[in-house]
């Protein structure tokens, strides 16, 4: 029978150290963190190859003797739980694994001087064995040096990545910790480069301004809410500036980087009507509660937290959220891409007129026509006897534009382009409004406002009631939803194992086609699952609903009809983000209209 025996300290070590170091990001995070949670005001960071060959982090917090220095060495050893209430743990670390499991795996250089001694001391482990110790030079604070990880374990070593990608670990980490703690100045060096040099003290938005992109401050809401004893503060990004990936949600719980299912829902469950399927907000969000309310000991990484009352806390994000980007309601990420506005060119200077010019214009009589000669859609004639189709432009005549600050905002119609985009002229520029995109805006913001009273009142029963065949899994869905869906209007029932009868549709929608509209809101109830709460998956359906009662692109418009699109977006809470996160209008300065043309 195999004998049970107590493993070696140094193997102890490399077992911990398989869930606490994964690789050299892993390891810094344990590093910088203690530094913050020594009282540093200042961090450095070196890396060399990704951190591969090296990294290093020096502080200038509160140091360590040698005793400290030895006992901080050994497993579970730590000064951040003076008694033994974990509940109640306010620092970043608490654990006491991370040093010796680093040091059980690389080339580890220990030195520390404590405020107010006269020299440091500096002690090297070489994956768990003591090499060296004595006397070191160094000002108050501590440094930490960590070369050739999982040197001695060829294992472990093969499965790291590229020194690209492992710097691209490191650096999230930094950034994360930097975000969490903008009275630190933080300096992170790769190589010969210096990649961050933050400043301590230049407030929450500028630090995260500085980590995540400087457009962000621009192109996203404030956030500073309470409800009882919790606190969301941060900066979210609008719907029209966003990612293709969620590598740019930085989500902080009591001060420590997380990445945690329940918040990232959270967030998701926010923009559900905001963004489509495949794009991803951007933002910070530091959530502040009791300690008692969240477990941090839930994986040796920290990573991961577990809270109390989860709905409570995941309903205070999403309606929060919610109500910041309400606040943004009318703006969007308003930029003009760079890319298109290259391609505006100024005509080149021509000594004589191109030929192909000549031929059309030349010997014109360019006065102003005589009455009823120029009727929109008839023919004129040149002295040259061309004849040329008159242009199927629309415009409206150029009437003041209101001064007032109250006045229009998006300006007065002036025309149609492409039977699709709006041309504006405000008192400040030049606006272009995608007619699709902010139509469905306005009828999704109506249907969500309706009262359940009002949307069955404001149905349109079918004359005759449609039948819709689909799966039989997709009527379980639809059935499912049917009573929520009654309450906005659209009245559904089961007929047969796999038909869906159609009864009523919302009085904004009533003319789409009941069939296309119950296969695209059995789309959206199959693609999340039970990723979002019922409410939130509401929310996306009547988003699909609004798609179908909006305007369409190609549509002619009247100049009454396009100023009552513009007057009402510009009563409409997020009425710059289409539900898909696209722009539903930009804006050209005439500021940059004029540089266009020389004139600035």
């Amino acid at each position: 029978m195999p004998e049970i025996r107590r493993l070696p300290d140094t193997l102890v070590n490399r077992i911990a150290a398989g869930e606490v170091v994964e690789r050299p990001s892993s390891a810094l995070k344990e590093l910088v963190e203690n530094a913050i949670d020594a009282g540093a005001s200042r961090i450095a960071v070196k890396l060399v190859e990704g951190g591969l060959a090296s990294l290093e982090v020096t502080d200038d917090g509160c140091g360590m003797n040698p005793d400290e220095m030895a006992l901080a060495l050994e497993r579970h050893a730590t000064s951040k739980l003076p008694d033994e209430a974990i509940e109640q743990v306010s620092t970043l670390g608490f654990r006491g694994e991370a040093l010796p499991s680093i040091a059980s795996v690389s080339r580890f250089t220990l030195e520390s001087r404590p405020q107010g001694a006269e020299q440091g001391w500096k002690r090297v482990v070489d994956h768990g064995e003591l090499i060296s110790e004595g006397p070191a030079a160094l000002p108050p604070g501590t440094l930490v040096r960590v070369e050739n990880l999982f040197g001695k374990i060829p294992a472990r070593r093969k499965f790291l990545r590229t020194p690209r990608s492992e710097y691209a670990a490191c650096l999230d980490v930094v950034k994360r910790l930097a975000m969490a703690r903008p009275d630190v100045a933080i300096t992170l060096d790769h190589g010969d480069r210096r990649i961050l040099g933050l400043r301590a003290g230049e407030g929450l938005a500028n630090r995260v301004a500085q980590v995540v992109a400087r457009e962000l401050k621009e192109n996203g809401v404030a956030i500073d809410l309470d409800r009882g004893s919790m606190r969301l503060t941060g900066i979210a990004g609008l719907p029209t500036y966003n990612r293709g990936i969620a590598d740019h949600q930085y989500l902080f719980v009591n001060g420590r980087p997380v990445k945690d299912r329940l918040l990232t829902g959270a967030v998701r469950g926010a923009y559900a009507d905001m963004l489509a399927r495949d794009r991803h907000a951007v933002l910070a969000l530091f959530l502040d509660l009791p300690p008692e309310e969240v477990d941090v000991n839930v994986h040796p990484a920290k990573t991961e937290v577990r809270f109390r009352d989860a709905q409570v806390v995941r309903g205070f994000i999403v309606s929060g959220l919610r109500q910041a980007l309400a606040t943004g309601d009318k703006r969007s990420a308003q930029s003009p891409d760079a890319g298109a506005m290259s391609r505006w060119q100024q005509e080149p200077e021509r000594a004589e007129p191109a030929p192909a010019l000549r031929s059309i214009f030349e010997g014109r009589d360019w006065s102003a026509p005589r009455q009823g000669v120029s009727e929109p859609g008839s023919t004129w004639r040149g002295p040259d006897t061309e004849v040329m189709a008159a242009p199927r432009g629309r415009a409206e005549e150029a009437a003041p534009v209101a001064r007032e600050e109250a006045d229009y905002p998006l300006g007065i119609a002036r025309g149609q382009v492409a039977n699709t985009y709006i041309v504006a002229e405000a008192k400040d520029g030049l606006v272009l409004v995608d007619q699709h995109a902010a139509h469905e805006r306005l009828v999704l913001e109506r249907l969500k406002a309706a009262g359940a009273e009002e949307a069955v009142a404001r149905s349109q029963a079918l004359l005759i009631p449609e039948v819709v065949e689909l799966e039989e899994t997709s009527c379980d869905r639809l059935e499912e939803a049917a009573g929520s869906l009654a309450k906005h209007g659209l009245v559904i029932e089961r007929f047969g194992p796999s038909a869906m009868l159609v009864r009523s549709l919302p009085h904004a929608i009533a003319r789409t086609d009941p069939e296309k509209l119950l296969r695209d809101i059995d789309d959206d109830l199959a693609l999340n699952g039970e990723a979002l709460h019922l409410g939130e998956k509401l929310d996306l359906v009547l988003a699909t609903m609004a798609c179908h009662g909006s305007v369409r692109a190609g549509r002619v418009l009247r100049v009454d009809e396009m100023n009552s699109l513009l007057r009402e977006m510009e009563r409409t809470p997020r009425s710059g983000q289409c539900n898909h996160g696209r722009p539903t209008w930009v804006k050209l300065s005439m500021e940059d209209v004029e540089k266009l043309f020389g004139r600035h």
